[in-house]
């Protein structure tokens, strides 16, 4: 069979790719801005996005953007996204996965455990960086108390949200070829889909 007529399974809507690549774009815009205001060795990151003043106004509306966009994905794939006993045999042996060493390990559906894993910790992180970030957002409005408790919490959640979010591309690019594919284009072949998710692949 040639490659252009190569068969195609289809992986992600378009309304899903969709969602998922907006808030990828606030994701981003959002991480950068961030790590220019926490950290004056970072600043410079600033200027490339047009200037601290700018940086200070936009931030917020980035974060709520993406948390809007989120609420969007959460609504699509929560009930997906449940971790079942086989998640979680799979999860001990996670590293198997990332080493493309998958014999043994228990039969994943269209969401393996890491995927599902990471769902939940963008959609908790996302919260607490909301609900922080509207306190840091109008600090004047606010009990002292809760003011220096959203400054030592919402970093926190925005280490483990971007930490999460660069293990993702990892797995998605580099340690998973043919992951990203489905991304982009929507689709992946029969023999990725009954390698890496034989329940689902089954099951089309």
């Amino acid at each position: 069979m040639s490659k252009g007529t190569e068969r195609r399974i289809a992986r992600f809507s378009v309304t899903e790719r969709t969602i998922h690549w907006m808030a990828a774009i606030c994701f981003l815009y959002a991480a950068l801005t961030g790590l220019a205001l926490w950290s004056h060795k970072l600043y410079w990151l600033a200027w490339v996005l047009g200037g601290g003043s700018t940086v200070r106004g936009l931030h917020p509306w980035g974060g709520t953007f993406f948390a809007l966009v989120l609420g969007f994905m959460f609504r699509q794939w929560a009930s997906q996204m449940g971790l079942d006993s086989e998640d979680k045999a799979w999860l001990r042996h996670a590293y198997r996965y990332a080493t493309n060493e998958e014999e043994g390990l228990p039969e994943v559906a269209r969401f393996n455990g890491g995927q599902k894993m990471l769902f939940w910790l963008q959609s908790g992180s996302t919260l607490v960086l909301l609900a922080s970030g509207l306190v840091l957002w109008w600090p004047e409005l606010m009990p002292r108390t809760l003011l220096l408790a959203a400054v030592l919490i919402h970093p926190l959640a925005a280490i483990a949200s971007i930490g999460g979010i660069i293990l993702h591309i990892y797995m998605g690019t580099a340690a998973v070829p043919g992951a990203f594919r489905g991304m982009i284009h929507g689709w992946v072949s029969p023999g990725w889909a009954a390698s890496h998710h034989p329940k689902w692949y089954r099951a089309k």
